[in-house]
C-alpha cells in the first residue's frame, strides 16, 4: 500500500464520520411543521426556506470529499489489478477434486489389474 492509497482511505473515513456528525447536528424540516400550526413563528406551512446555512454547505463538502475519495480508491485499485494482468479466479490457488482418478501418465504400468478373460 503506497502512501497515496493511505492518505485517501484516511481522508475517506474522515470525511464519512463528519458527513455522518454534520447530519445528524441537523434539525429536518418536520421540526418547523410544529410551530407552523401552533405559534405562527414561521411564514409558510413547511417554515422558511432561506438560503443554505452552515451544516448544509459543510455537509454538502465533506459528502463531495468522500465521493472524490472513493473514486480515488476505485482507480487506484483497478490500476493495481491491470499490472498484475489476473483476474480473480486466475488468482485462485488450484486445487486437485478428491474421488478422481489420476491421468493415465500417472499410474504405472504393473499397478494397473489385467482385465478379466470374457468368456465367448
Amino acid at each position: 500500500m503506497t502512501i497515496f492509497h493511505t492518505i485517501l482511505a484516511i481522508a475517506q473515513v474522515i470525511a464519512a464520520v463528519a458527513v455522518i456528525v454534520l447530519v445528524l447536528l441537523q434539525h429536518g424540516k418536520g421540526a418547523d411543521m410544529g410551530a407552523a400550526f401552533g405559534s405562527g413563528s414561521s411564514g409558510s406551512l413547511f417554515g422558511a426556506t432561506g438560503s443554505a446555512n452552515f451544516l448544509s454547505r459543510a455537509t454538502a463538502v465533506c459528502a463531495t470529499i468522500f465521493l472524490l475519495c472513493t473514486l480515488g480508491l476505485t482507480f487506484y485499485s483497478r490500476a493495481e489489478n491491470r499490472a498484475e494482468n489476473k483476474g480473480v479466479i486466475e488468482k485462485a490457488p488450484v486445487s486437485k477434486v478428491e474421488g478422481t482418478a489420476p491421468p493415465a501418465a500417472d499410474v504405472p504400468k504393473n499397478s494397473v489389474p489385467a482385465a478379466p478373460d470374457i468368456p465367448k
